[in-house]
């Protein structure tokens, strides 16, 4: 399982952090103290490090000195949106600088570009009976194999990577379909309806009110 450390001296941001990636299947641990973030970093294995700027006892970018020579991937999260910090982050060997507030969504995505980016996606994605070969594109239930449309497949990776996360209707049809969501079109609907009987997921994947969709795994 991949295993990510989260750094940040505001346990409600990492506990939000953690929940999220959880329910996205990585393993997290978190950390809010940067002499602590370097003790973890050297007695542990982790695959990326979420590194805030702003720490007690060392503060990111010492702490980017230390982790470079270990070739461990990168992403700031920080409230520090000077170009300059920006900058100075990238320069010091970090893949991503993602500046705070931010969407989890957003956060989610930038993550599994950065994993694939250093060939740390895991190629099996599981929700209960269903299993999703990604490098195959094919997915199973019960062992069995399920056919779906390159919509339908496309809607299922993003419902089992943000499980237990409320996706907006928006943000599925953009990310699947490639284009702007038009709130009189059923499409979306449709083709989360056809997912729903070929998955068995009647009473898991299930609407939220003015938002789209979950599914609860």
């Amino acid at each position: 399982m991949i295993r990510i450390l989260i750094v940040d001296d505001e346990k409600p941001i990492c506990d939000l952090i953690d929940l999220n990636l959880t329910a996205a299947g990585y393993q997290c641990k978190s950390v809010q103290d940067g002499l602590e973030a370097i003790d973890c970093i050297e007695k542990e294995s982790f695959d990326l490090v979420l590194l805030d700027v702003m720490l007690p006892g060392a503060d990111g970018f010492d702490i980017m000195e230390y982790i470079r020579p270990l070739k461990v991937p990168v992403i700031f999260i920080t409230a520090k949106d000077h170009v300059r910090d920006k900058v100075r982050g990238l320069k010091l060997g970090a893949e991503d600088y993602l500046v705070k507030p931010f969407e989890v969504l957003e956060l989610l995505a930038r993550v599994e570009v950065v994993l694939r980016r250093f060939h740390k996606t895991e190629q099996f994605l599981t929700a209960g009976d269903v299993t999703v070969d990604l490098e195959a594109r094919k997915v199973t239930r019960n062992g069995r194999p399920v056919v779906l449309t390159n919509k339908e497949y496309g809607l299922l990776v993003l419902f089992i990577r943000n499980k237990n996360v409320a996706l907006f209707k928006e943000t599925l049809y953009e990310k699947v379909w490639e284009d702007a969501y038009l709130a009189d079109s059923r499409t979306l609907e449709l083709h989360v309806q056809r997912l729903r009987r070929k998955m068995g997921w009647e009473k898991n994947l299930v609407a939220v009110y003015k938002v789209g969709y979950r599914l609860e795994i």
